[in-house]
């Protein structure tokens, strides 16, 4: 059986650390509260807690990405992008991703998704395209804030990301709706 592509493994390596959740888990099926309502469905649009340790000394800042590789586009689909958390933080608490930030940590900026939401939008494939991988990735950067203007794209943070990642953590839920 062919292995999924892994976005990440086209980027240079860089060392792993710790992440976890009271919400997510590598290779398990998201919750409801995760998955998407803004497309019609069930789902709720909460962020799942997420808790990191581990990093690199040297860490000045953390980003935090959630990014499907498996929708069904050229570009893979953006649910959820934070940037310029403080070094000091070790956790984003459910529902930090709540449209406007007022749940973010104090500095830590969002940038809209790819449905033009600044904030997590949830899981919603399309019925009978199997399971896709949510892929929840923290970024410990070698500097303290990105120069990234509030109307940029996640993936031109994708690309100030490269130059200043020390190490990154990721944990992969899956989901997938029935025909």
């Amino acid at each position: 059986m062919t292995q999924p592509f892994d976005p990440y493994s086209v980027l240079p390596p860089v060392p792993g650390f710790t992440l976890r959740s009271a919400d997510i888990a590598d290779g398990h099926t998201l919750d409801v509260a995760q998955c998407s309502g803004l497309f019609g469905g069930p789902g709720q649009d909460r962020s799942p807690q997420l808790a990191w340790d581990g990093y690199p000394h040297g860490t000045r800042s953390f980003a935090v990405t959630c990014y499907d590789p498996d929708a069904p586009t050229v570009s893979g689909f953006w649910h959820w992008v934070v940037y310029d958390i403080p070094a000091t933080v070790h956790e984003l608490a459910a529902d930090a991703g709540a449209v406007g930030g007022k749940n973010l940590p104090a500095g830590a900026k969002m940038l809209a998704n790819d449905a033009g939401r600044a904030g997590y939008i949830g899981a919603a494939p399309p019925p009978g395209h199997g399971d896709h991988r949510y892929l929840f990735v923290v970024h410990a950067l070698d500097v303290a804030t990105l120069d990234i203007a509030p109307e940029a794209t996640p993936a031109w943070l994708g690309f100030q990301l490269l130059g200043h990642t020390l190490a990154r953590a990721t944990l992969t839920p899956v989901y997938g709706e029935p025909a």
